[in-house]
């Protein structure tokens, strides 16, 4: 084996510091996928983005709503030595596309926000709440820094970004801002993914991309795998002496390269699941390989084993063997398996007629698996909406209290699809719509020109109206309501009027009667959040005043506290992409 120890300290120095610059390495020649595993995400996220002017508010304290008549509007300026600033701005979106400000942390309290993150994590947040985070987690801006480090904000945004955010997005995050080293957590996630994926390719083309010298041990020792796979031996084995000369010790890594390098005919049996990448050499190196799971195997050792076709069949399975199921049960929750298989192998499960006719009663003297497969079969020959939202709403309980409710996600949608919401009876339409994943649109607008909020006015958010002909159409239409004695506005109404006044548009004041006294008092932390500036802490409580529900769904009450706090924030296309949600009337 090669080692360095003739080489002068010089010389070892320069080697030092460029040998872990794998871009550089490898940007002479093209990477030769050797495992032919080239798998492209074909998903990527949209999101529009109309340019904005950056808004700017001074809230008094005496009364939030005195900054709504006039919203003064500025670019955003960033500082003169931003070029050569110490403090890093880092993301993907202009905070100007967003209405937003690259200072839109730099007012927030850590303790805020860490309780904030803490609530949002234990969200299945919606597709709203879902497209709000994302833009304020990934738009340029500094780093907050009262009452928490740069280091614990990283971890906070990482943390979030790892579970819920496409990994596509992810590395153009890393990538486009250089970042690998600073996001660690964040990057390993990113390799692995790809990797557990058995997209050998994919993970190793992150390093092909980065510039900097790489920190983490992991991510350097992952850099030397892919040299390997691509044919750059003796770079891998620089890097590799090199590392042990400042004192890398790792027998089972070294083992496996060793024998990737040809250097042993015969590599140990030994498999570890520390890492993927660990595991995945095990699986390389060793032609015989079988590895069977169990309820302790981590989640990525599963999503290899299944994407490297080295999962048993769930039909394979008896009914007897409950620990299996059980292992699988859990497996499907961490959507390895499909939820299609895991149902269709609960209808091998035989049960009586009486069991059958009493099967909310039965269930509770089975094991939780027979118990599931029972309120499956029945649900199954049920046509009654009632019963068959009671016999769901037990086997969703029955999932999650063992931890595993992911398990019936994509199939509870597809039998509560089935239920015309008429029939839903009143005790059940939250679980109704918490449940019922539907990501069809809603339909097409169909404008009423009765009724305010959704009038053909309701363009403007889309950009069709200009000032001057919103101001004049609107003043017509409160003028037909002011002399219509049975017109009372609604909430949305009012929402629609706060939302034109905050954009600058003139309402007179001989309107006020028909809505100021009507508006809700906004809760004082809000109010608290926006007269301090802190808008990222502010777009965190809107978040979680959405949740896990789409806006169409949420009470007028609450509505109007999202929208106002957007109004008094300026994050217009925000607030306008949501107002299309929840204003119009839709067929």
């Amino acid at each position: 084996m090669k080692i360095l120890k003739s080489l002068n300290k010089f010389f070892l120095i320069v080697l030092i510091s460029s040998s872990f610059l794998f871009s550089q390495v490898l940007a002479e020649e093209k990477p030769i996928d050797i495992w032919n595993l080239d798998k492209e995400e074909d998903n990527e996220l949209v999101i529009e983005n109309p340019k904005l002017t950056d808004n700017q508010e001074k809230i008094e304290q005496s009364s939030i709503y005195q900054s709504q008549d006039n919203k003064a509007s500025e670019s955003i300026k960033l500082d003169e030595d931003f070029s050569s600033s110490n403090i890093k701005i880092v993301g993907l979106y202009d905070p100007q596309d967003y209405g937003l400000s690259i200072n839109m942390w730099s007012n927030s309290d850590g303790i805020n926000l860490k309780t904030f993150f803490k609530n949002i994590q234990n969200l299945k947040l919606s597709r709203d709440a879902l497209e709000i985070i994302e833009i304020s987690l990934l738009t340029n801006a500094y780093y907050p820094n009262k009452n928490i480090t740069e280091q614990e904000f990283i971890s906070l945004k990482s943390e979030w970004l790892t579970k819920n955010t496409k990994l596509n997005l992810i590395e153009e995050y890393l990538i486009k801002n250089q970042i690998i080293n600073e996001y660690p957590i964040l990057s390993k996630h990113l390799v692995d993914s790809y990797l557990a994926e058995s997209n050998i390719k994919k993970a190793c083309e992150v390093f092909l991309k980065n510039s900097e010298a790489l920190q983490d041990d992991y991510l350097s020792k992952f850099n030397l795998y892919c040299l390997i796979n691509y044919g750059k031996n003796e770079e891998a084995q620089l890097i590799l002496d090199l590392k042990k000369e400042m004192g890398f010790n790792d027998d089972y890594f070294e083992n496996k390269i060793n024998y990737l390098f040809g250097y042993i005919e015969e590599v140990d049996n030994e498999v570890s699941v520390n890492s993927i990448l660990d595991f995945h050499l095990a699986h390389r190196t060793n032609p015989e390989f079988s590895f069977e799971p169990n309820n302790e195997t981590p989640t990525f050792i599963w999503r290899y084993l299944s994407a490297s076709n080295l999962l048993y069949k769930i039909q394979d399975l008896e009914t007897s063997d409950l620990d299996r199921i059980s292992i699988i049960e859990k497996a499907v929750h961490d959507k390895i398996y499909l939820e299609e298989d895991l149902f269709e192998f609960y209808k091998k499960f035989q049960f009586s007629i009486d069991q059958m006719l009493n099967a909310k009663e039965v269930y509770k003297s089975l094991s939780s698996i027979e118990g599931r497969a029972l309120l499956y079969q029945r649900l199954l020959l049920s046509e009654e909406p009632k019963l068959k939202l009671e016999l769901m709403k037990i086997l969703k309980n029955s999932f999650e209290n063992e931890k595993i409710g992911d398990a019936f996600d994509l199939q509870l949608s597809s039998f509560l699809k089935q239920i015309d919401f008429a029939e839903v009876p009143s005790n059940y339409t939250t679980f109704y719509y918490q449940n019922l994943n539907d990501d069809i649109d809603a339909g097409k607008i169909k404008f009423n020109s009765k009724i305010l909020h959704q009038s053909k006015l309701v363009n403007y958010f889309n950009g069709d109206y200009d000032k001057s002909k919103i101001e004049q159409d609107l003043e017509k239409f409160l003028m037909k309501i002011k002399n219509d004695q049975e017109y009372i506005l609604s909430m949305k109404d009012i929402i629609f009027l706060e939302a034109l006044k905050s954009d600058g548009i003139n309402i007179s004041k001989n309107y006020d009667d028909l809505y100021l006294k009507k508006r809700p008092d906004m809760p004082l932390d809000i109010q608290k959040m926006i007269e301090n500036k802190e808008i990222g802490t502010a777009l965190l409580r809107v978040i979680e005043e959405i949740g896990t529900e789409k806006i169409e769904n949420i009470n007028d009450e609450k509505v109007y506290l999202i929208i106002n706090t957007l109004n008094h924030i300026n994050a217009d296309t925000i607030r306008n992409k949501l107002l299309l949600k929840v204003l119009p009337l839709k067929v």
